[in-house]
């Protein structure tokens, strides 16, 4: 991926939230921004991209431990052509997201969160976002360096 000016943004997709998460304008750290209902997914992304230039999506892939596709990568993978006819003008890429859940978890113990706070499934989906996000812009720096 050719580093353009502005935002990349992660989505981890599910059947009920979507849990999304940014970059800063230069792409170097990824930063949970907020959990949405899932069908307003589409009209989210729309307003968001009035007010902010995002350069690219990252979807979060569901895979099985073995890293084979999950139930859930037929539907991902769905949404995710939508996602591209839709806004044609972002690159698209997935990443994936096995063990984000736990490591959000994890994440949000280790911050401090409350037990209430840490199971709050919209902060575990949005920490999971930037999981995933911060799991792209690592792989992007190794092959930049390699």
């Amino acid at each position: 991926m050719e580093k353009k000016a502005g935002r990349v943004m992660a989505i981890d997709y599910g059947r009920k939230r979507v849990g999304i998460a940014v970059t800063d304008p230069l792409q170097i750290i990824a930063t949970p921004l907020t959990t949405i209902a899932t069908p307003t997914l589409f009209p989210f992304l729309k307003d968001y991209l009035q007010q902010e230039s995002v350069v690219s999506f990252v979807m979060g892939m569901p895979k099985g431990l073995n890293g084979a596709p999950s139930k859930m990568s037929r539907i991902v993978e769905h949404i995710g052509v939508q996602l591209q006819k839709a806004f044609p003008a972002q690159s698209f890429y997935y990443q994936d997201e096995r063990f984000t859940s736990k490591l959000a978890i994890q994440g949000l113990y280790q911050a401090g969160y409350s037990k209430k706070d840490r199971v709050h499934k919209s902060n575990v989906d949005k920490v999971s976002a930037a999981i995933i996000l911060q799991s792209f812009l690592s792989r992007l720096d190794r092959k930049v360096s390699l």
